[in-house]
């Protein structure tokens, strides 16, 4: 049987801008280096929305409100499937022209771009559904 994985993701939202972070080496070529939203996997007994906030914690010591949720992805790749949640987030306290700040802790970098720029990145494959979504 196929591993399949539940897991939560960031569309974190400053100034007009996406939090997008880019993964380091990984042992599946498809997503080596990819831009990806933060989060990850949905623990026993927590809420999408509770692993959300969970994840942008331990990854990025970042405090986010938690809002809408934007899109619901399934994806098969070769190693194995993923159904992906994105939700809306607001960094907590986050004000001014600065964009909010945070500690990298897993990905290799960042940056904050608008949505029409999203297309310019190399994301996970399971994350161009909502890319399309957000860009338009």
């Amino acid at each position: 049987m196929r591993k399949r994985l539940e897991v939560v993701a960031a569309v974190v939202e400053w100034g007009g801008r996406i939090l997008c972070m880019q993964r380091g080496a990984t042992k599946y070529d498809y997503t080596s280096f990819r831009w990806e939203f933060p989060g990850g996997k949905i623990e026993a007994g927590e809420t999408p929305e509770e692993a959300v906030h969970r994840e942008l914690l331990e990854e990025l010591d970042m405090d986010v409100i938690v809002g809408e949720h934007v899109a619901t992805v399934d994806h098969s790749y070769p190693d194995f499937d993923i159904r992906l949640m994105f939700y809306r987030c607001t960094p907590r306290g986050a004000s001014g022209d600065l964009p909010p700040s945070f500690t990298r802790k897993e990905h290799n970098d960042h940056c904050w771009l608008s949505p029409g720029q999203l297309t310019t990145l190399e994301w996970c494959p399971a994350d161009y559904p909502v890319i399309e979504l957000l860009s338009k």
